[in-house]
């Protein structure tokens, strides 16, 4: 059997699997965030058992060790039955794996990934109000008092912080005149004393950020990855494992939920509607070509061909037609779309929600670096274009 056999023979087992197992009616079920958890929490459980939610991970691991051609099978695979995407569980087994993985003891790894699969979630405690994209001016600290650090301060935008266990946590442990010297990275129970969690409440109901308040938590030196001082470094392994295959899972999800636009222009009475027809094909071609790109650029990597730019061209192309997406189901389901459907929580940027998939889009256009990042990283990296000036700023003006 060739490998493009064993492949497709893979891809029927998956099918197979996910035929039996996927969960129905999920997108009904998550209609409040405890029910968008418990169903998460059931679908992940299900995968684990299944072998078929960490393939990223090592061959030691049950499901791990899968090349990236089978990952690919495989979420594709996932998007294609319209199963829950791991939303909570998502930072857990990429950011805080692969992180522990690099970074930790055998202790920490004998106490941390297990519990992993056995549902422990994690978030990440980076962001501040005064430090986002520029993380070499956090400030919360941690002062050394004997076995123990002692945390103050704060940190924002932590994705479902509010559901986790864990946190991921960077803080400031010294006074260097580097910025970046001065960092610590810390393993932190949400669960500790002095922890305090407060959602964001977004503009389309959900709750998906969450601010994290420390106020004299105390963490063990044991739950410190890496020398005191080496937290820039750590936090590199932490950022490097973000997106995975991920691009590649969301275009293909997009691909498979073009019928929920065919639906709406249907019952909204709009099949016979020209401008509206157009629209939807030049949409449904948007998505085959970031879809093609998506494939194109998991070639590269497999074919070790991958240059630095070249997975920006996959995050723009997916945040433009992301958008593109939702604005046509708005446009569509009209006055009903947008005031009277209920949102679902948890559920993605192409649940047929369409006025909450429509805000929710914007995400896309901020999230892991924003358009105009990725237009400048393909003008340098790709096109050669030469780095914009910076100019020193004006002085202000007397008011």
């Amino acid at each position: 059997m060739d490998a493009d056999e064993q492949l497709n023979s893979f891809r029927a087992q998956v099918r197979g699997w996910l035929e039996f197992h996927s969960p129905t009616g999920w997108r009904e079920r998550s209609d409040s965030p405890a029910a968008f958890v418990s169903v998460q929490q059931e679908w992940f459980g299900k995968l684990v058992e299944g072998g078929y939610a960490i393939p990223h991970w090592p061959s030691s691991w049950p499901g791990g060790g899968r090349s990236l051609a089978e990952q690919k099978v495989i979420y594709e695979e996932i998007a294609r039955a319209d199963a829950p995407r791991l939303l909570l569980s998502f930072v857990s087994t990429y950011h805080a794996a692969a992180t522990i993985m690099e970074w930790g003891t055998q202790a920490q790894q004998a106490r941390y990934l297990p519990a992993i699969l056995n549902g422990e979630t994690w978030c990440q405690g980076f962001s501040e109000p005064g430090a986002g994209s520029d993380l070499a001016n956090l400030k919360t600290r941690a002062e050394r008092r004997g076995d123990v650090y002692v945390i103050n301060g704060q940190k924002i935008w932590s994705t479902m912080a509010q559901y986790a266990n864990k946190c991921l946590l960077l803080v400031r442990s010294s006074k260097e005149p580097a910025k970046h010297a001065g960092m610590t990275f810390l393993l932190c129970d949400l669960r500790a004393p002095g922890v305090t969690i407060k959602p964001i409440h977004q503009i389309h109901g959900d709750e998906e950020f969450a601010e994290v308040f420390f106020d004299d938590v105390e963490v063990p030196i044991t739950d410190r990855l890496g020398l005191e001082g080496d937290g820039w470094a750590v936090a590199q392994s932490t950022l490097a494992s973000e997106r995975g295959l991920t691009l590649l899972e969301l275009s293909a999800r997009l691909q498979g939920s073009l019928w929920r636009v065919a639906q709406a222009i249907r019952e909204g009475g709009r099949a016979e509607d020209s401008g509206i027809l157009r629209d939807f094909g030049k949409l449904a071609a948007k998505v085959r070509a970031t879809c093609a790109l998506a494939d194109q650029y998991l070639a590269w990597r497999m074919s070790g061909q991958e240059k630095d730019g070249q997975a920006s061209l996959i995050k723009l192309s997916y945040s433009r037609t992301l958008r593109d997406f939702t604005k046509l189901g708005v446009r569509v389901k009209a006055f009903h779309g947008q005031f009277h459907e209920p949102i679902t929580f948890g559920g993605g940027m192409e649940t047929g929600n369409w006025m909450a998939d429509f805000m929710n889009s914007y995400a896309w256009s901020i999230a892991g670096g924003s358009d105009e990042i990725q237009r400048n990283i393909i003008s340098e990296k790709i096109l050669g274009m030469p780095r914009e000036r910076r100019t020193a700023m004006s002085p202000a003006l007397p008011s």
